[in-house]
This record gives structure tokens, sequence and C-alpha cells, in this order.
């Protein structure tokens, strides 16, 4: 849940460093970048400590991008985190697989800040308010299992009363 208080983290996963250096010094200024150059490394790290938003490169040895996102989205606590691929590939088919893997949006390569930034800023806004939801509908569900309880509770001692029997 991104936490208003605080700066949201941003996953980078890339395995060029000059790309990671780019997109870190570009969102280091509102945001907590954690960059990987290893998706296996990313993996581990995001499965116990789930960031705010995952920028995630496609083409990567070892585990690609797409696996690491099924991965990640293969576990509950990543529904609504959301994950951008940042790639060079232009074809559709790219597109067309990460969408099908969990994937929330696509910026291609070269990174252009603006609008990176304008993504990023995008997607957490839209989990801000899907995490704010559901909080906001497990405290109504908390009422009115409340309001039920206490509804019975009258609705029995009034059964209760030898003054209100027919």
């Amino acid at each position: 849940m991104v936490d208003s208080m605080r700066r949201p983290t941003v996953m980078i996963v890339d395995d060029a460093e000059e790309n990671l250096m780019i997109m870190e010094s570009i969102l280091a200024q509102n945001y907590t970048p954690i960059v990987f150059s290893d998706a296996k490394l990313a993996l581990e790290h995001a499965l116990a400590t789930p960031p705010d938003i995952v920028l995630l490169d496609i083409i990567m040895p070892d585990m690609d991008g797409f696996e690491l996102c099924r991965r990640l989205k293969a576990n509950p606590k990543f529904a609504d985190i959301p994950i951008i691929f940042i790639t060079a590939k232009n074809e559709d088919e790219y597109e067309e697989n990460g969408f099908l893997v969990g994937a929330s949006d696509f910026i291609h390569k070269p990174i252009n800040a603006a609008i990176l930034i304008s993504r990023v800023k995008t997607h957490l806004k839209i989990k801000l308010v899907i995490d704010y939801l559901k909080t906001e509908n497990v405290r109504l569900q908390k009422i009115e299992q409340h309001s039920s309880s206490e509804l019975i509770r009258v609705i029995k001692s009034l059964c209760d009363n030898p003054f209100l029997k027919i």
C-alpha cells in the first residue's frame, strides 16, 4: 500500500547499469529507487519487501522480464502493484505478451525523463486509489457487521421482553 506520508518505492530491474543509473537519477528526487541488475535477486527482494511499483526490462540474462513479472503476479501481494516494462522492443507481440503476464504499461527506450515520471506518477495514483478503496471497503464491512450484530441484539432483546410478548 502506498503510504501518503512516505516516499513510494520504485524497484528498477535492468541488466544494463547505464539504464539503472539513468532511471535512478530521474526518479530519486520524488521516490525511493531500489535498483537491481539481476532479476533473481530482484524477485527475492520484492517478495520479502514489496515495492510500490516495478520498472522492468524485458531482455535480461537468466530470467527475462516476462518471467519475473509472471512470478511476481503469481503472488497475491502483487495483485495491485503496477509493473511497467521498460524496453527497446517495439513489436506488438512483446506488448501483448507483457500485458498477458500482468504488465500495467510500457515505456520504450531510450528513456524520456518526462514520460518516465508521468507514467510512474499515474500508476502510483491509481494504486493509491485502489489501496484506499480496499481499506474503505474493509472498514465499511466491519461497520456493517457491527450494525447487523447490534440489530440482532436489539431484536432479541425485544423478543425476550415479557411486556412485548403476544
